[in-house]
């Protein structure tokens, strides 16, 4: 099983109550303070976030939902550093990422994070190994090295017999998980998702989160945005943004309910 296997940076958390700001007594693995963020078209102006503040832990599985348009891509592409702010400051591990120049930004994002996406995003001419290994080679790996650690980690998600299939000869859920195969190979400290699920049958969505809740009770830390209700019922914690802001922030119980 991919908890017993993952040797990942972070530790999961233990029991111990967990308050909005993180675990109790810790230092956050993200934390957001005052992050605006506004686009602009012409002279048309959208406050896309409004003055965010926001902690996460390490080894939490954090669920963004909402309405679409109300801000949940644009705090995740802002807290990962993919967007730049306007206003605030976001540190991870640390790192305040708008101290950092634009290649020492990329490099953390490569050594420190992993990305899935709804569209997979995988390079369609390579085959699934070659897709995992690019962290590592944008890392500075030696090929052979990456390469291995690459299967390794397709092996952990059930592809080991997939490895050099191109993307067009594998099925969504397949692709999904050479993307998540990628986003986990370089141990990163957090993991970002967007609608990880979204262009998935059911069936397929749910051994998607299965892999997930493995790697998460290993420690990975996890921050997905989502609009499906029952990811969120699964979650540590799920924020629901609204208009620009974090309007609510539940830790759930261990029974799936949301605390109040």
């Amino acid at each position: 099983m991919i908890g017993c296997m993952l040797k990942l940076r972070r530790t999961a958390i233990d029991d111990a109550p967990v308050s909005r700001a993180g675990a109790a007594g810790s230092v956050p693995l993200i934390s957001a303070r005052g992050v605006r963020k506004t686009y602009r078209t012409g002279d048309v102006a959208v406050a896309a976030l409004r003055g965010v503040d926001l902690d996460i832990a390490a080894g939490q599985f954090v669920v963004i939902m909402g309405p679409s348009g109300n801000g949940k891509t644009t705090l995740l592409n802002c807290c990962s550093g993919i967007d730049d702010i306007d206003a605030g400051c976001i540190t991870i591990d640390g790192h305040d990422l708008a101290a950092m120049s634009d290649r020492a930004r990329t490099a953390h994002r490569a050594t420190s994070m992993g990305f899935v996406f709804q569209s997979f995003n995988l390079i369609t001419v390579l085959s699934a190994a070659e897709n995992c290994e690019l962290p590592l080679l944008a890392a500075g790996w030696k090929p052979g090295r990456a390469r291995h650690r690459a299967e390794e980690l397709l092996a952990r998600v059930g592809l080991a017999d997939r490895g050099r299939h191109r993307p067009a000869e594998l099925s969504g859920g397949e692709q999904q998980r050479v993307a998540i195969a990628r986003a986990l190979v370089a141990e990163p400290a957090v993991v970002w998702a967007d609608e990880p699920t979204g262009n998935l049958d059911s069936r397929t969505a749910e051994s998607v989160m299965e892999l997930f809740h493995e790697v998460n009770a290993a420690g990975q830390t996890l921050v997905v945005v989502t609009h499906d209700p029952s990811i969120g019922a699964r979650a540590d914690r799920v924020l629901t943004v609204s208009d620009g802001l974090v309007a609510d922030d539940r830790l759930n119980g261990r029974d799936g309910e949301a605390s109040p």
